[in-house]
């Protein structure tokens, strides 16, 4: 590069050129709303570390998702907050629990909106883990089945994706195979095929009372320390029938991200996860940045990495940004 004959500032000189030459475009369509459904009715509960967010009844939550759509936001994914908990979870799979409810409510409200349904335990057992307790530690195989019976009762009340997030082995077979042998194969999968044990749960964990009363999750999530691990979990889940891969969380991870997308071309979602919310939440409110400056550009990061489609807690908010 021969200087000064190739200045790269020359493109840079204008809003139109940067425009012009801009390598990665974000666009509302890229952004998945994380949506929070309680039991019962009545006004939004606010969740004091996730300033904006709230637990929604199904009718709060029908009128939030219009607004989504409006935004031009193409999905949303659902955490439910069932009225009573247990040791097995069952109000996880429950053909009337509260997750199955909303997507009714919700497909029958805005049939164009694609509903994803989170596909997990926690937010359903009374000790707050991913699975089955055995002996203080989470049984694999005897978890299995039930998020299968999870995920399978999920697209029968009319989800448009399941989303295992449990992190237990073998989890995407188990629940292709459930999909299958009932009629489902056309439900596709979104694993979290990559979620790491991290620190930036917190604000999600006291919106979904998801916190363990034991122990921790470090035994099935990811070691932050481990990269070449993510590539393994990855391509395992392809392997068993995944149609889309996730990363969780996005930013403290673009390089896995980024490593990911190198290695295959199936769609590739990043959940901008509550911490990462929250932390620019927070920063916003006492004027140590502009909050809608910072927001972008770390979803505007998560883009360049690799990601086609981001679940971000910002995307209606951002979704109204791009399109003013």
């Amino acid at each position: 590069m021969a200087f000064p004959a190739t200045r790269l500032r020359r493109l840079r000189r204008t809003a139109v050129l940067r425009d012009m030459v801009r390598e990665t475009t974000l666009r509302p369509a890229d952004l998945i709303q994380p949506l929070f459904v309680r039991a019962g009715e009545g006004p939004g509960e606010p969740v004091e570390s996730m300033p904006g967010v709230e637990r929604l009844s199904i009718s709060g939550l029908v009128e939030e998702a219009g607004a989504v759509s409006a935004a031009g936001v193409p999905a949303v994914i659902l955490f439910g907050i069932p009225a009573a908990k247990d040791e097995a979870g069952s109000g996880a799979y429950d053909d009337e629990g509260i997750v199955q409810m909303a997507i009714r409510a919700l497909k029958e409200a805005h049939p164009e909106l694609v509903v994803i349904a989170d596909t997990c335990l926690c937010e359903y057992t009374s000790h707050g883990h991913c699975g089955v307790l055995r002996d203080g530690d989470v049984d694999n195989d005897l978890s299995l089945e039930l998020i299968a019976r999870t995920a399978l009762s999920q697209a029968q009340a009319g989800a448009d994706a399941v989303a295992p997030s449990d992190m237990m082995d073998g989890r995407v077979a188990a629940i292709r195979s459930a999909l299958d042998g009932e009629g489902l194969g056309a439900t596709p999968i979104l694993s979290y095929a990559v979620k790491y044990a991290s620190a930036f749960y917190g604000p999600f964990r006291e919106a979904a009372g998801s916190t363990p009363s034991e122990g921790d999750r470090r035994g099935y999530q990811m070691d932050p320390a481990n990269g070449r691990e993510a590539m393994r979990e990855a391509l395992a889940d392809l392997d068993e029938g995944a149609d889309m891969l996730m990363v969780k969380p996005a930013v403290p991870y673009l390089d896995v991200l980024a490593r990911l997308r190198d290695r295959t071309d199936a769609p590739l979602a990043a959940y901008h996860v509550s911490g990462e919310f929250s932390m620019l939440k927070a920063a916003g409110a006492n004027g140590w940045l502009d909050e809608r400056a910072a927001a972008l550009e770390s979803l505007t990061a998560i883009k360049r990495a690799g990601a086609d489609l981001i679940v971000t807690y910002y995307a209606k908010d951002a979704a109204e940004w791009l399109t003013k």
